[in-house]
């Protein structure tokens, strides 16, 4: 029997349809990013250390933080962090897997991952949140896509490229919300992405205590 590689299946994923995924250019309020940036960029300082896990090329996201932040961007992918860096200059980028990079205790002061956790099995993803809040300093901030009803699977013809798959671990939003407080992270508000999505994501900022 075949054994399903999830890290593989997204890094290559994420290789093939990078540009089908995203241009160069993206308009930050209609990518639906937007709305949760702003809940989050209220809560910061200018010039704060920003983690952006599974950053992609770096469009719209870290592009944003960057204008105000200091920030690092992660992706699996080769092919996404090979354009982010060209795209956003002023960000630092590492090709890597978030389950396995390392850094120091309170390295930011603020972590987003938008659309990235949910590509973890869903039994990676409670020590994740623990070593997210890890890495926060006291204080800092998480914003977080989840899952809102669980499923795990293997969605073919990703972003419409044929023959490309993609691996989705999702959990229920009970079960995350429990990781997030099984890692000493304080939901201060919650929502749903898109917001008519059906069934749509979970979304958190949860915050560290200082």
């Amino acid at each position: 029997m075949e054994t399903v590689d999830p890290r593989s299946i997204v890094r290559d994923g994420y290789d093939k349809v990078s540009y089908a995924y995203r241009g160069d250019a993206c308009d930050l309020e209609q990518s639906g990013y937007g709305h949760w940036l702003r809940r989050l960029r209220k809560r910061l300082s200018d010039g704060g250390r920003v983690l952006d896990l599974g950053c992609g090329c770096g469009v719209p996201v870290t592009a944003e933080l960057a204008k105000r932040h200091h920030v690092t961007g992660v992706d699996i992918s080769p092919v996404q962090i090979e354009r982010a860096r060209a795209l956003v200059p002023g960000a630092t980028f590492e090709c890597a897997d978030m389950t396995g990079i390392a850094f120091d205790a309170g390295s930011f002061d603020a972590i987003v991952a938008f659309y990235s956790l949910i590509n973890l099995p869903v039994s990676e993803q409670p020590p994740m949140f623990r070593r997210m809040a890890g890495w926060l300093a006291p204080g800092g901030w998480l914003l977080a896509i989840v899952g809102q009803f669980p499923w795990t699977g293997i969605e073919p013809d990703f972003r419409g490229v044929p023959g490309v798959p993609m691996y989705w671990g999702l959990a229920s939003v009970t079960d995350a919300r429990a990781w997030c407080a099984d890692a000493g992270l304080s939901i201060v508000e919650e929502g749903v992405q898109p917001p008519r999505g059906n069934p749509g994501f979970s979304v958190f900022i949860a915050r560290k205590a200082g």
